[in-house]
């Protein structure tokens, strides 16, 4: 059994509102709050005196290895590492594309579609991948995300990967209509 004299949780008066504040609002992650709930019970001045690590683990239906990593890191790290979650670098997947596969999949959208077909469709252009063994599955969404991303347009009459931003300020027709909506004589008893 650790020693629990080895991470003493000593808070002050300010330190103690702020996570009472925390446990009782109710709003934020759940794991914050029941931090705070741990960090508040294993305190060395608690007012109806310490808990034990196994008592806490009881009253919040946890681990008592969690309750002992809490106050651990309270003591070492501080604050707001015991608080917080550990923010991850990277996601839970490996992305499906690297950067050469982004740089095949706009090669390909910019090549000339298959023969019988106007344009590169998200399906054709997800089985090019799959054909061409760059990826062994991918879906149309991560086709779809990826061109996005790129900006690359595949219905345009010039097909590039990062086409130009040059397009008309307002439509003409839009202009027209916008006159006749803003007409002064408008009978107040139309209907």
């Amino acid at each position: 059994m650790a020693n629990p004299n080895k991470y003493r949780v000593i808070l002050n008066c300010q330190q103690r509102e702020t996570l009472e504040q925390i446990s009782h609002n109710g709003s934020g992650p759940a794991k914050r709050i029941i931090h705070a709930r741990i960090l508040l019970m294993s305190d060395a001045h608690h007012p109806e005196g310490r808990y034990t690590d196994e008592q806490i683990a009881r009253a919040l239906s946890i681990n008592v290895n969690t309750v002992r990593r809490i106050r651990k890191t309270f003591v070492v790290r501080g604050w707001g590492p015991a608080l917080e979650r550990k923010q991850r670098l990277t996601g839970p997947t490996p992305p499906k594309l690297d950067g050469h596969g982004e740089a095949t999949l706009v090669a390909i959208c910019c090549s000339s579609p298959p023969s019988g077909r106007v344009c590169w469709t998200l399906s054709l252009l997800r089985q090019e991948l799959v054909n061409r063994h760059i990826v062994t599955a991918i879906s149309r969404e991560t086709v779809r995300t990826t061109l996005k991303k790129t900006d690359c347009n595949r219905g345009a009459k010039s097909v590039s990967a990062f086409p130009s931003r040059k397009r008309p300020v307002s439509w003409h027709r839009w202009n027209k209509c916008w006159t006749f909506t803003r007409s002064p004589r408008r009978s107040k008893n139309r209907w």
